[in-house]
C-alpha cells in the first residue's frame, strides 16, 4: 500500500535529481547523478507494481511519473548532445578558450551592421545570444528593429542628426550585447 509520505519522498527525490542534473550540465557537479536516478527508477517500479487504491494518491503518482519521464527525455537529449559535441554551453566554452569572446559569438556577431537594424544585425545578435546560452524565444527582427530605432533617435537627439551611428554585436562577460559607435562629422 502506497502512503502519502512515500509519494512526497519520491517527489523530493525527483526534484533533487533535477537540481543535480542541472548542476552537472552547468559543470559544477563532476559526475552524472546515476545513483539517485537509479534509486528513483527503482522506487517508481516498486510503487507501480502494486495497486494504488486512493484516487488522489494515484493522480499524484501519475503526475510525478509524467514529470520524471519528461525530465528523463530532456536529460538524455542533453547527454546525447554532450557526447556528439553539439551542446551549446560546451561549444561556447570551447570557443572562448580557442579565441576569446569574439570567436564564441562567431564571425557574424562582430560584423558591423551599418546604419539600420538589418537582417545581418538580427542574425548576428540571435547567434551570439544562442552561443551565450541566453534566451531568444521572444527575439524577433521587428522587436530588435524597434529597439535600435528608439536608441538611434535618442542618440541623434543627444549628438545631432549628422552623427553617423553604427550598431554591432559584442560578447562581454558571457552575454551578447548591442554596442553603439558613432562617427562625428
Amino acid at each position: 500500500m502506497v502512503s502519502e509520505e512515500e509519494l512526497q519522498d519520491l517527489d523530493r527525490k525527483v526534484k533533487q535529481l533535477k537540481l543535480d542534473y542541472e548542476r552537472y550540465f552547468l559543470g559544477t557537479r563532476p559526475r552524472e547523478p546515476m545513483q539517485l536516478r537509479g534509486d528513483v527508477e527503482k522506487r517508481m517500479a516498486l510503487i507501480s507494481s502494486g495497486p494504488i487504491q486512493n484516487t488522489a494518491l494515484r493522480f499524484k503518482y501519475g503526475s510525478i511519473c509524467s514529470r520524471f519521464q519528461a525530465f528523463k527525455r530532456q536529460w538524455n537529449e542533453t547527454l546525447r548532445q554532450i557526447e556528439n559535441g553539439t551542446y551549446t554551453r560546451h561549444r561556447f566554452k570551447a570557443d572562448l578558450h580557442r579565441g576569446g569572446p569574439e570567436a564564441a559569438a562567431g564571425a557574424a556577431a562582430a560584423k558591423d551592421a551599418g546604419g539600420d537594424a538589418s537582417e545581418d544585425l538580427y542574425s548576428a545578435y540571435r547567434d551570439a545570444r544562442l552561443a551565450c546560452g541566453q534566451p531568444v524565444k521572444n527575439l524577433t527582427p521587428r522587436k530588435l528593429e524597434e529597439m535600435v530605432a528608439k536608441q538611434r533617435s535618442q542618440l541623434e537627439q543627444r549628438y545631432g542628426a549628422d552623427a553617423s551611428i553604427h550598431f554591432r554585436v559584442v560578447v562581454e562577460e558571457g552575454r551578447a550585447k548591442l554596442k553603439v559607435s558613432r562617427d562625428s562629422q
